[in-house]
């Protein structure tokens, strides 16, 4: 490991001393382009245009376009670029991720490789973790871009704004558009929805910088962006399975492995369930829904935590984001397991939705040609960026040095000496003004230390999911002498922390974690929030052995030693553990939750590889529908011969009879039919394949004389088999996010449930391929059309 670091250690010097010889170029423009006037300035990107035009490429135009976007920041900015920015922005339009301090000016930096690959007209997307810095970085960088003649677009709206396919083809053309992970995603999916030319969007995907690079690709990636739709009828066993599982004696009637994540009834659980439902055998066919239900219950009561993975607002429960403590805005868990929540938490139920589109950020960025990405925090995580999205991460230095100063945590045996230890050190700390921001892993915890300050008479703002609507004025505040900001982890929310005046002097800003957070990165995250662009600042965490992160991966010795150390009566109640064990201990635990997010990414990526070939093939085939690139007609005589020939071999064993024969006629291909040819020799195959044929002929020439031309059977078929694939394609979604649930249970059994899944997911595709046929053959012979050609046509399904 330590080889490994070294070499890289010395790859990352390589490139800097390579990126500074572009930089020395480009410092040697600095006086040219600032002799150029405005509208000189400006021609520079037609000149570059013209030259990409003729041949050249960016590398041949890159000194001199970055050259002049600098300049132009300056002068519409007020901002010009320091050298290591630029670094920066070379290392981006390389396709790499770029570690920069917090306080660098990453969004300034961005401003270089957007505008220089954006000359190439294919379009250039910087994505960013809110809303609110999509919307201000297009605002703040947009006037640059302009300046020089390029497009800016925003792909974030609010909730209450319509945007329609018009609008939103006209934001992704832009040159350079500022968006979110959720929207660029959800809007891929949304485009490939899309039933018809009109309603397509987006362009191909060309080069994208992420901002908060490993937020967004690795801790977001853990769960893919789904869009739900087509309601279930609810279900009336969530109520039932939840008072259920109310009675069950854990580790008697039921198993919880926290570490595996698993949950399940013991051989005395379901003999219990089955005498409280009086039912003979809860795992048969027959009961599958109330089985389902109370693992969904279990799931909701043992799985997720209040005020840690949910809130309850308003009558409804929000998702929340572990990592910012933000809000997942419109974000829902699938597979009935957010119902099963509402049940626990005794608020209203929602309307229980199928998956009907998916995809996971792995798949979402690897369709980029070039990807880069900005982050604090990349290098730590810098092989699973590799092994994931094929990008090294380059460390930057920052401009000026860091004067922080980072204390090692100060540990406690248990949660109430370390609260009175943070609190004697926040009231230190705010006796001389120093601003403070302390900062917690959850919104329970937050609003304890919210009471303990109250109780102490100190003025504080909290931030936490729950009053989100003010974080831009507490942020601004927090930097200011005697401000006290308790708030849920900072990380990625983008805006700095400025000091106030005669801060500085009092040692800067005060960053106080009341625990580890679940990985080092968001660690880091947090203490660069202190000592930004060489300001003063200090760090300090404290930890207990009761944390949450301490006790999810304790080991038995840990957790014997804290059963035996438990009591205020000890000599050394309330002070620090200064043992290294358990500085080791911290370490460990910390680990072991960085792999188990890391093997969950993993196994994301594993699940999406079956549902990602299928989703690939189904859009490429819509795509081919939509844009009209096959002929139809033909290909319908086929797929009605394969369909037909599909009747005849499942009944080639029993043979056809007249009723079950006429049955499937009427079902399938007209509702005309009022008796079978007496001439028709249900025996004979071949009489029955051409009398098939020659029924879906006689519909066509009816359908062909009402739509009169070409074109509009053409358009008639495109939309009777993209209905078809849309439906089945739905509704095998929906299936996958459902066998995801239940495979992994299969693992008590001792079985690969990764196996297991892409069998079925096998099977599952294979059989929607089947249903596509039969869905098509319904859409074309049983459809009913209205209306005349000059006036416009109904087209009515069944």
């Amino acid at each position: 490991m330590e080889k490994i670091k070294q070499k890289r250690s010395f790859i990352n010097t390589m490139k800097l001393r390579r990126l500074r010889k572009k930089l020395v170029k480009i410092n040697a423009l600095k006086e040219t382009m600032s002799l150029l006037s405005d509208e000189e300035l400006k021609q520079k990107t037609v000149e570059f245009r013209n030259r990409l035009h003729e041949g050249e490429t960016l590398e041949d135009i890159l000194i001199e376009a970055f050259a002049a976007i600098r300049e132009a920041d300056r002068r519409i900015l007020g901002m010009f670029p320091f050298d290591v920015q630029v670094l920066g922005a070379l290392a981006l339009h390389e396709g790499t991720i770029v570690e920069m301090k917090t306080g660098e000016g990453k969004t300034l930096t961005a401003t270089l490789p957007l505008y220089l690959n954006a000359l190439e007209g294919k379009g250039t997307i910087l994505v960013t973790t809110n809303d609110y810095l999509a919307r201000r970085d297009a605002i703040d960088m947009g006037e640059v871009y302009r300046f020089m003649g390029l497009t800016v677009g925003v792909g974030v709206f609010d909730d209450d704004e319509e945007v329609d396919s018009n609008r939103k083809k006209k934001i992704y053309s832009s040159d350079i558009l500022y968006t979110t992970s959720t929207a660029l995603g959800f809007d891929y999916l949304i485009d490939n929805l899309a039933g018809n030319v009109e309603d397509k969007f987006l362009r191909s995907f060309n080069y994208v910088i992420v901002d908060e690079a490993d937020a967004v690709l690795l801790d977001s990636a853990q769960t893919p962006l789904i869009i739900a739709g087509s309601p279930r009828v609810q279900s009336n066993l969530y109520d039932t399975a939840d008072q259920f599982i109310r009675t069950l004696k854990k580790d008697q009637e039921f198993k919880f492995l926290k570490d595996e994540k698993f949950i399940f009834l013991t051989d005395e659980g379901i003999r219990y369930a089955e005498k409280y439902f009086n039912i003979p055998n809860l795992y048969s066919e027959e009961y599958f829904e109330l089985n389902r239900h109370i693992n969904l219950a279990l799931r909701a009561h043992y799985l997720f935590k209040k005020d840690m993975d949910y809130v309850v607002t308003d009558d409804a429960v929000e998702l929340l984001d572990n990592r910012t403590g933000r809000i997942l805005e419109g974000t829902r868990l699938q597979s009935g397991i957010h119902q099963a929540i509402e049940t626990k938490e005794k608020v209203k139920k929602s309307k229980d939705s199928r998956a009907i589109a998916s995809v996971t950020y792995q798949s979402l960025f690897n369709m980029f040609p070039k990807l880069s990405g900005m982050t604090g925090t990349g290098k730590i995580a810098e092989n699973e960026l590799i092994s994931t999205y094929g990008v090294s991460v380059v460390v930057l230095p920052t401009n000026t040095p860091i004067q922080r100063l980072d204390y090692s945590d100060k540990i406690y045996t248990t949660l109430p000496e370390k609260l009175l230890a943070t609190l004697e050190f926040v009231k230190e700390l705010h006796e001389k003004q120093q601003p403070i921001l302390l900062i917690s892993g959850t919104v329970d915890i937050a609003e304890i230390y919210s009471r303990m300050l109250l109780q102490e008479g100190i003025p504080h703002n909290v931030l936490t999911a729950k009053n989100i609507a003010k974080e831009a004025l507490i942020i601004a505040e927090a930097g200011q002498k005697g401000a006290v900001t308790v708030a849920t982890s900072l990380a990625g929310r983008g805006t700095d922390i400025k000091l106030g005046k005669g801060v500085a002097e009092l040692g800067g800003l005060a960053v106080i974690g009341t625990e580890r957070m679940p990985n080092s990165r968001i660690d880091w995250q947090l203490r660069g929030r202190a000592g930004r662009q060489g300001d003063p600042g200090l760090s300090q965490f404290f930890v207990s052995l009761e944390d949450d992160l301490i006790m999810n991966h304790a080991n038995r010795r840990l957790k014997k030693y804290f059963e035996k150390q438990n009591s205020i009566d000890r000599k050394n109640y309330g002070k620090p553990l200064f043992s290294k064990r358990f500085s080791r201990i911290v370490t460990h635990a910390q680990q072991k939750s960085e792999d188990k997010s890391e093997s969950a990414r993993q196994n994301t990526i594993k699940f999406d590889e079956s549902l990602k070939s299928q989703r690939k093939k189904i859009y490429h085939l819509r795509d081919q529908l939509i844009f009209g690139e096959v002929k139809l007609r033909d290909r319908l005589d086929k797929l009605i011969s394969e369909y037909i020939e599909m009747y005849m071999e499942n009944n080639r064993k029993f043979g056809l009879n007249q009723n079950d024969f006429k049955r499937f006629i009427l079902e399938n291909f007209t509702y005309q039919l009022r008796s079978l040819p007496k001439s028709l020799d249900l025996s004979n195959s071949r009489q029955v394949k051409d009398y098939l044929f020659y029924l879906y002929q006689l519909e066509m020439e009816r359908k062909s004389k009402q739509l009169k031309t070409d074109s509009k059977v053409e358009e008639f078929i495109r939309l009777s088999i993209l209905r078809a694939i849309d439906e089945c394609w739905i509704q095998q979604v929906d299936h996958l996010q459902q066998l995801k649930t239940f495979v992994s249970m299969r693992q008590i059994a001792q079985r690969d449930s990764f196996n297991e899944y892409l069998r079925e997911s096998l099977e599952s595709y294979e059989e929607m391929s089947r249903e596509v046929k039969h869905a098509i053959v319904k859409n074309v012979m049983l459809s009913t059309i209205e209306g005349k050609v000059d006036d416009g046509l109904s087209i009515y399904f069944v």
